[in-house]
C-alpha cells in the first residue's frame, strides 16, 4: 500500500507539470541545468521576446512574461525545489495564496539584468549605456575548422544582493537634501549686496534624488559590482580575421541606463606549440592572407637540383597535402607553387549545407634551398672536378656575359693617376 500511495503521488505531481507549463522547457534547459545555464537562457529569451522588439505581437508578450516567471521560479533554490516537488499548477496556487501571485513584474526583472526601466532605450528619457569593445585572440586552426569557445571579462553588473538599490534592506528613500530632484540651488555672494544662485548636482545623493540608510555590504552602496563574466563565442568556418560580433545589451550594466552592446573582435593570434597544436600539424604555422594560406618549405641542394623527393604536409584539420618532384625536376630557390583548393574555407552564411557547398582558397608554397656551410675535402674535390668538366663543355662565364669591365681600378690608383696628370 505504501508503494502504491507513493507511486500515485508521483503520478499526480507529474500530471500537474504536464497539464501546466514546464518551466524547464520554457527556458530550453534540462532539469539538471546549473544556475549559470538558467541565467544564460533567460538573458537570451527575454531579449528575443521583449515587447519593444515585437510591437503588437501578443504571443511574444505572453512568452516574455512566461520566460520571466520561469526564471524567477528556477533561479531561487527554495522555489525551484518546491516547483520540482509539486508541479506547475500547485506551485502557482501556492504563490497566489502567499500573496505573490499578482506581484510579478517581468519588466522589473528585465531591468535587474540589463538596467534602465526594463525597456530597450527607445522610450523618452531612457538612457543607453556605452558600448564596450573587446579583442579576443583566436587560433588559425579555429578559423579553419570552426569552434565554439568561451572567454571571460570583468563586467560591471547590477548587484544581486540589493537588486541595484545599494541598500542592505533594498529600501530607497527620497533624498532630503534635494527633495528627490537630484540638484540643489546654491547661493553665492559675488559682491556686497549681490547674490547669485547656481544649480548644482546634489552632493548628498550624487544627483540620483534618492538616499539609503544602510549600505549593501556586497556593493558598498554603489549598486553595481564587477564580476568575471563568461561569454560564449562561435567561430564559423572561414570567418575573416578581424570580424566583429555584437552582443546586444551585454556591456556594463547600471540601474541608471540600459546596457549598451558588447562588441567582440576576433583576431588571429600567434601560434603556440603547447596550446594550439596538440596534434602536431604543420598547418598551425600557415600564414593567412584573406582566403589563401602560405607556407615555406625547405629543400636541400640535392632535392632542388635533382628532384626525387616528397613531403606530406598535415593541414589544419589533419588531412595530408602531398608535395614532391620526380627525378630530374628542378626547383629554383624562391619558387612559389600554387596548390588549388587547399586554402581557407570561404565563409558563407549558409555554411556547408544543402544550400551551399563550401569553397576554398589556395595554398601557396614558397621553396627555400639550404646550402651546406662546409664539405668534406674528398667531396669538394669530386664536385669541383665534375663542375669543371661541364663548365668547360657547356658553361657560361657570367662575368664576361654581364659586360662589366675586366680591369679593376682601385680608388687609390685613380687618385695617383689624377695627381700625375696635374703635374
Amino acid at each position: 500500500m505504501r508503494f502504491g500511495k507513493g507511486l500515485l503521488l508521483g503520478l499526480l505531481a507529474f500530471a500537474q507539470v504536464v497539464m501546466g507549463e514546464d518551466y524547464y522547457k520554457v527556458l530550453g534547459v534540462g532539469k539538471d541545468a546549473t544556475e549559470k545555464q538558467i541565467k544564460s537562457a533567460y538573458r537570451q529569451l527575454s531579449k528575443k521576446y521583449h515587447p519593444d522588439k515585437n510591437p503588437g505581437d501578443d504571443t511574444a508578450h505572453e512568452k516574455f512574461v512566461l520566460v520571466s516567471e520561469a526564471y524567477e521560479a528556477l533561479s531561487d533554490q527554495e522555489s525551484r525545489s518546491m516547483y520540482d516537488q509539486i508541479g506547475y499548477d500547485a506551485y502557482k496556487q501556492r504563490k497566489q495564496n502567499g500573496g505573490q501571485g499578482g506581484g510579478h513584474d517581468p519588466f522589473d526583472l528585465f531591468s535587474r539584468f540589463f538596467g534602465g526601466s526594463g525597456h530597450f532605450g527607445n522610450r523618452p528619457g531612457e538612457r543607453r549605456g556605452p558600448n564596450l569593445e573587446l579583442k579576443v585572440g583566436i587560433a588559425l586552426r579555429d578559423f579553419y575548422n570552426g569552434k565554439t569557445t568561451e572567454f571571460q571579462w570583468d563586467k560591471q553588473q547590477i548587484c544581486d544582493e540589493c537588486e541595484g538599490t545599494g541598500a542592505a534592506d533594498k529600501v530607497v528613500h527620497k533624498c532630503h537634501a534635494c527633495n528627490g530632484q537630484g540638484v540643489r540651488l546654491v547661493r553665492h555672494q559675488i559682491a556686497p549686496g549681490m547674490v547669485t544662485q547656481v544649480q548644482m548636482q546634489c552632493d548628498h545623493c550624487g544627483g540620483r534624488g534618492k538616499s539609503i540608510k544602510h549600505k549593501c555590504k556586497a556593493c558598498g552602496g554603489e549598486r553595481v559590482v564587477r564580476k568575471p563574466t563568461p561569454v560564449s563565442v562561435t567561430i564559423e568556418r572561414g570567418m575573416a580575421n578581424g570580424v566583429r560580433i555584437a552582443y546586444e545589451n551585454e556591456a556594463d550594466e547600471s540601474p541608471d541606463w540600459v546596457a549598451g552592446d558588447l562588441l567582440v573582435t576576433l583576431v588571429e593570434k600567434e601560434p603556440s606549440l603547447e596550446e594550439d597544436n596538440p596534434d602536431h600539424v604543420d598547418g598551425v604555422f600557415f600564414r593567412r592572407k584573406g582566403n589563401d594560406l602560405y607556407w615555406k618549405e625547405v629543400l636541400s641542394v640535392r632535392e632542388a637540383w635533382m628532384g626525387d623527393w616528397t613531403r606530406n604536409l598535415t593541414h589544419l584539420d589533419g588531412h595530408i597535402v602531398r608535395l614532391g618532384r620526380k627525378r630530374g625536376e628542378i626547383i629554383q630557390p624562391g619558387h612559389v607553387e600554387t596548390v588549388p583548393g587547399e586554402g581557407m574555407p570561404i565563409w558563407d552564411e549558409d555554411g556547408d549545407s544543402v544550400y551551399h557547398k563550401t569553397q576554398f582558397g589556395n595554398l601557396y608554397v614558397e621553396y627555400t634551398v639550404i646550402l651546406p656551410d662546409q664539405m668534406e675535402s674528398g667531396m669538394e674535390k669530386e664536385l669541383w672536378a665534375l663542375f669543371q668538366k661541364y663548365r668547360q663543355k657547356n658553361g657560361v662565364d657570367l662575368h664576361k656575359d654581364s659586360g662589366r669591365p675586366e680591369k679593376v681600378v682601385l680608388h687609390e690608383d685613380r687618385e695617383q693617376e689624377r695627381e700625375h696628370e696635374e703635374l
